[in-house]
């Protein structure tokens, strides 16, 4: 057998079952011949995003894996890579490569030595009789330690040649856990018990490692309030009355309060990562403690005092057997979610007049309350797109169970909402699939409407049609007066009638429900729908920054 069909073999052993591209490249023909479906994007960055979503639905049981043609092809990828890079998110890609005697011959591309920087791990296959050993690599890394992308670059010739019999039996990298010591977890049940304000920090390596059951019990035994990442909104059900909600850099009240008081934070599956997009634990802290899979996230940025080093989900295990020995099985009781419904109630006091407008071009929180009020949230998933999407969701929607949110977005991608949809829809087909996305990000992705309806996955996408670039309202004044900087039109529910889906237009506040409601019934058909919704540049946020 061929290189090509050596790899799809592969694939289809380490239980691949569909793989995202874009043309041409020959591993898309050889896993065809094997059963694994390709489905084909109209862009680079589409197919690779989908596959990123597809892999953040299975918790690493399953893995998206993406192809792409060498050349333009992988150079077009990089920004979809640095996306899945930047949230810790193992997906397999497989670019075409430069055959051996072009490799290195200006101005040829080699993925290998240009996507150093945004992957966990890149091999070249050189020879024929290395394919097993670099596709077993390849499956490990994507299996254990910290995720990430992962890319095997098929090179064009030697692909092609026949591999050796004696060099053609793969063998399944098995995974494997770690967990932090028994001193490091008493340690931590003292901390956590001694507290007068403690409460938990949950990450998306609660979802990836399984353990939003083990969560809750904590909480539970321990009256522990639970603040979510952006990427580990879904982790905690919100409707729980210890539930602070989530932040990325805007987030909830009850949430801002109990960082800034809290005297012991326990962070579990979280880089503790500091950038534009992320809540910062605030200097000064009496006691961090930190769980995380990668060594090299502990005292990076955040001091911790406890570093937890292990999968999240025999942590908390662990820990939850501790405290099980210390205080008993029925755990303790304090006045804490009296406090925390209180809280929550001053904040919303503000922000539920603006939740309810009726203002019209409508307000971006409005358009969040009905999506909350009028779909089945335990049978939906729902992201936003980056910029102001991003900023006012994330406080306000409610996610329930795990993955019924998708956040994202230690890097900001536009665009990334539509084909994440498409990829979350291929892992969980019998969900509703929302997207929340404004008409700046649409130009980057919003072709891939047709790419959901050609596909047999529909979803739907809200997009706020406000005319232009409304996350920087304040930026390069002169520019936009002068010159209609940021600026742009479009009727995109024609647009998306024109490549096969179904488009509402929607210019009442009213209107809001109905359209909500249909897209249901629509999706459930088999077709795709963009909701046009007339919005305003409403700039309030719930980010407590000056």
């Amino acid at each position: 057998m061929t290189g090509n069909e050596l790899v799809a073999k592969i694939l289809k052993e380490e239980g691949v079952e569909n793989i995202t591209c874009f043309p041409s490249n020959n591993i898309i023909e050889a896993v065809s011949k094997e059963g694994i479906r390709p489905y084909m994007f109209r862009h680079e960055r589409g197919a690779i995003m989908a596959a990123d979503g597809y892999s953040r639905m299975k918790n690493r049981k399953k893995f998206g894996v993406a192809a792409v043609q060498f050349a333009a092809g992988a150079e077009n990828s990089i920004g979809a890579i640095s996306q899945a890079y930047g949230d810790n998110v193992p997906i397999l890609i497989l670019p075409g490569g430069y055959p051996l005697e072009r490799r290195n011959v200006r101005p040829n591309f080699v993925a290998r030595d240009s996507w150093k920087t945004v992957v966990k791990s890149v091999e070249t296959i050189d020879t024929p009789s290395q394919i097993k050993d670099v596709m077993r690599r390849a499956f490990n890394a994507l299996k254990n330690g910290n995720p990430g992308p992962v890319v095997v670059e098929m090179t064009l010739d030697v692909c092609e040649l026949e591999v050796p019999s004696e060099h053609s039996n793969y063998s399944s990298p098995q995974i494997s856990s770690s967990a932090p010591t028994k001193e490091d977890i008493k340690d931590t049940v003292k901390q956590l018990l001694s507290a007068k304000y403690p409460m938990i920090w949950s990450g998306s390596g609660v979802l990836f490692s399984e353990a939003t059951n083990e969560l809750a019990e904590l909480a539970n035994l321990l009256d522990l309030p639970v603040f979510t990442t952006m990427e580990g909104k879904s982790s905690f059900d919100e409707r729980h009355p210890l539930s602070l909600g989530a932040g990325s850099g805007a987030t909830t009240g009850p949430a801002f309060k109990w960082i800034n008081q809290s005297d012991v934070i326990l962070g579990l599956g979280t880089s503790l990562s500091i950038n534009n997009y992320t809540r910062n634990i605030p200097e000064g802290k009496k006691c961090v403690i930190h769980n995380t899979i990668n060594s090299e996230e502990i005292n990076k940025e955040t001091p911790s005092d406890i570093g937890l080093l292990g999968d999240a989900k025999l942590t908390l295990q662990m820990i939850i057997e501790e405290v099980k020995s210390s205080i008993g099985e029925s755990g303790r009781k304090t006045n804490v979610r009296e406090e925390i419904a209180k809280e929550k109630k001053e904040w919303l006091k503000e922000w539920q007049p603006v939740l309810d407008s009726d203002e019209n071009p409508m307000n971006p929180y409005r358009i969040i309350n009905e999506i909350n009020k009028n779909i089945d949230l335990e049978n939906s998933i729902v992201t936003h797109d980056a910029g102001g999407p991003r900023d006012c969701m994330v406080p306000f929607f409610t996610a329930t169970n795990p993955h019924s949110y998708i956040g994202w977005g230690k890097t900001t991608h536009l665009g990334f909402g539509i084909p994440l949809m498409i990829g979350a829809k291929l892992a969980e087909p019998d969900k509703f699939c929302l997207n929340y996305m404004g008409d700046g990000a649409w130009g980057m992705s919003g072709t891939d409407i047709e790419s959901a309806t050609r596909l047999g996955l529909p979803i739907t996408t809200v997009l706020l049609n406000n005319g232009g670039m409304a996350t920087y309202p304040g930026g390069f004044p002169t520019a936009r007066e002068q010159y209609g900087v940021s600026e742009m039109i479009g009727n995109y529910a024609k647009i998306t009638e024109g490549m096969g889906g179904y488009g509402i237009e929607v210019n009442k506040p009213n209107d809001i429900a109905p359209a909500i409601i249909k897209a249901q019934e629509i999706n459930a058909k088999g077709q795709s729908v963009l909701i046009d919704i007339k919005s305003n540049y409403y700039h309030k946020k719930s980010n407590f920054r000056n």
